[in-house]
Parts: C-alpha cells; sequence; structure tokens
C-alpha cells in the first residue's frame, strides 16, 4: 500500500493526512475514477494523456489520483500535465510550474491571451464562459496533437455532470450532459472526465486538506447570476432537503429508457405492436403506466 512507512509514495502524496476519515476519503475517489475509467473504458494501454490542470481544486484532485492509479500499477498510460495560462490580469503564473516541478510531474505550460478576446467579443453584461470554454478547448486539443496524446483529460465531477444536465433541460431543450467519454470533432482525441463518479463536495475535502495551491477563476468567478450557478443553489436545496439526492441523479443519467421518453428518433413508436396470441409475454420488471401517470 502507498501509505506504509516503508513504502516510497509520489510526491503529491507527501504529507497526506493521517487521519481515518482522510484515508477513507481518498480512498473512495480513488475507488470511483478507477470505476469511471475502467466502465467506459478509457484505457488504452500505452497511450498518453493530456491532464488539464486548471489550479482548481477538481484538477489538483484529478492529477493526484491518475498519479496514484498509475503509481499502483493501475493506469498503464503516460501522464502529461498541461496547464493553459490564459492572460487573465493577476493570474499567478508562477504557481502551478513551481508545484509541478517541485512534485516531480511531467509538465507543460502554455501561454495563450484568451482573455483580451472574450473581453472584446463578448458585451458587457453577459457571461464570458461560453466562449472562455471554446477557445481553451481549442488550444488544449492543438497542445494535445503537437505533444503525441491521444486524450485530453478533464476534472469535471459528478456534480458538474448533474448541473449540465439541467442547464441542457432548462435552456437548451434538450436532454444531455457531460458525457464521461467522447471523440471530439475532429475524430483524432478522446476526451475523458474520470471524475465523473466523485462529488464536488469529495475535491474540495481532499484538495483542501492536501493544501494544494488552489487558483481562483476570477474571470466567470466574479459575474454574478450565472446559470450555471442557479442550478448549483436548486441542486444544493434539493440536497439539503433529501439527502443523497444528487446521487440518485445521477444514477437515473445511466438508467435511461428510450421507450419511456418522447424522442422518435431513439425508439419507434410507430413500429410498436400489439402482442398477439393466447398466451402473450409478460415483463413484470416494465412498470405499467397509466393514462394519467
Amino acid at each position: 500500500m502507498l501509505d506504509d512507512e516503508e513504502s516510497p509514495i509520489h510526491p503529491l502524496f507527501a504529507g497526506a493526512p493521517s487521519t481515518t476519515e482522510f484515508k477513507k476519503l481518498r480512498k473512495r475517489i480513488v475507488r470511483e475514477t478507477r470505476e469511471a475509467i475502467e466502465k467506459y473504458g478509457m484505457i488504452e494501454r500505452g497511450a498518453k494523456w493530456l491532464v488539464c490542470l486548471s489550479g482548481g481544486k477538481d484538477s489538483y484532485t484529478l492529477l493526484a489520483v491518475l498519479h496514484e492509479l498509475q503509481w499502483r500499477g493501475l493506469l498503464p498510460v503516460e501522464l502529461l500535465a498541461c496547464n493553459l495560462d490564459q492572460g487573465q490580469p493577476g493570474f499567478p503564473a508562477t504557481v502551478l510550474p513551481e508545484f509541478l516541478e517541485n512534485m516531480g510531474v511531467p509538465h507543460r505550460i502554455e501561454y495563450q491571451d484568451t482573455y483580451s478576446i472574450v473581453m472584446d467579443k463578448v458585451p458587457q453584461g453577459r457571461t464570458y464562459c461560453a466562449l472562455c470554454s471554446r477557445l481553451r478547448r481549442g488550444n488544449l486539443y492543438r497542445i494535445a496533437r503537437e505533444e503525441g496524446c491521444s486524450a485530453v483529460v478533464l476534472g469535471h465531477h459528478r456534480d458538474d455532470i448533474l448541473e449540465t444536465f439541467f442547464m441542457n433541460l432548462f435552456h437548451g431543450a434538450r436532454l444531455a450532459t457531460m458525457p464521461p467519454k467522447l471523440v471530439n470533432e475532429e475524430g483524432d482525441l478522446f476526451v475523458y472526465r474520470p471524475l465523473a463518479f466523485v462529488a464536488e463536495s469529495d475535491c474540495e475535502k481532499f484538495a483542501t486538506q492536501m493544501n494544494y495551491p488552489i487558483i481562483p477563476c476570477d474571470l466567470c468567478g466574479s459575474q454574478d447570476g450565472l446559470q450555471r450557478q442557479q442550478v448549483k443553489a436548486m441542486l444544493d436545496g434539493w440536497e439539503k432537503n433529501a439527502p443523497g439526492r444528487r446521487n440518485k441523479m445521477f444514477k437515473a443519467l445511466m438508467n435511461a429508457r428510450p421507450s419511456h421518453l418522447c424522442d422518435t428518433s431513439i425508439f419507434d413508436f410507430a413500429g410498436l405492436e400489439l402482442r398477439t396470441g393466447d398466451k402473450a409475454d409478460f415483463n413484470e420488471n416494465v412498470p405499467v403506466l397509466r393514462e394519467s401517470d
């Protein structure tokens, strides 16, 4: 085990709290990350992953857990950490390079002033997130290609995925969210989200107790009334009134029933036929819906 005193550990875990509570937290995050990686078929032996590091709690958690899995021999891929400095005023440009150097983590730091583009193109009062995200993603894809990576790995967690689902539901009129695994539009890179099963609160606890140097996003975080923040507040209220609701909603995303939705492109409603014969098959596991339901 990595926590044995006589066993060498990766510098990313040096100084980890020795409390039982923290060990359980770390074990849970590692287990859930490994489950997502295996469930969605992310491992391609010998591949190289570009692990995107923003300096937030989620990306630090992602970096640490992937290195732990790699250290244990459970993730047979090469990891390259990458931070894209987008030119935001006041961004502490030395924090991540120094951290990664001290931790012995292979990395690439890239400077691209997308901040000026966002400020120029987005009207005052509008949110910056959409354009900022597109510009960031385009640069990360370019870097991944330059470094010979087959996948861009992001730190989105369970709560990000849930929030995106409701954003699409309320504002996009579609049932969709961030998938744990997808192929980019060009078809030459995977995009992975290994923290898909991990709760945001666990990422926050982990990064805080590890005392990683958190860098806040002052560009979008300074704007009030963001739709995502409204959705987050709604989910927080639901979770407070009914603990565990977030987890149930996430499980629902893995239990879709096309025949009980309304999309004719994914289920052939017109082709439905009545059962015939004296002994029609009956499946007790399929719910019977009344007209009033």
